[in-house]
């Protein structure tokens, strides 16, 4: 019985420490930066700890003041949904960003996520603006 015991909590410790995405509710969850609603299907993003704690943000660069506040040690993993697809999270490490007054975002810095770069630059084409990769946009927002 004492494994049986063991063996559960130790399944409950795995479980509550993953590293999964989870589904931003939108219109229902509130920004972990400004507090905000977040309703807008296009610029939500969400940040992982190494713990498993999700916070979950109405744009990009509440995402980034966040983590610049919290200890490095302590992230996990960055998602951010995109343009294409509304409401899909994509790890945003792997995306391209758009940065365009031509496609507002909800905290006014319009930043706009890609899949790839591919797809950034045909909606360049369109709407004007620069693309960075990941640690270009960090380093452009820690300007």
């Amino acid at each position: 019985m004492k494994n049986l015991s063991a063996l559960v909590v130790l399944i409950l410790t795995l479980v509550s420490c993953s590293m999964e995405k989870q589904p931003i509710a939108y219109g229902e969850d509130s920004c972990d930066f400004c507090k905000m609603t977040i309703v807008d299907q296009i610029h939500g993003a969400e940040l992982i700890t190494d713990k498993g704690k999700v916070y979950k943000f109405d744009a990009l660069e509440c995402m980034l003041n966040f983590e610049a506040d919290m200890d490095k040690e302590k992230v996990g993993q960055f998602y951010t949904n995109h343009f294409l697809n509304p409401g899909e999270l994509i790890r945003a490490e792997e995306a391209s960003f758009l940065i365009t007054e031509n496609i507002p975002s909800p905290m006014g810095e319009f930043i706009t996520a890609f899949p790839s770069q591919k797809e950034a630059e045909k909606v360049q084409a369109e709407k004007d603006g620069e693309i960075y990769n990941w640690e270009a946009l960090i380093k452009q927002q820690n300007h």
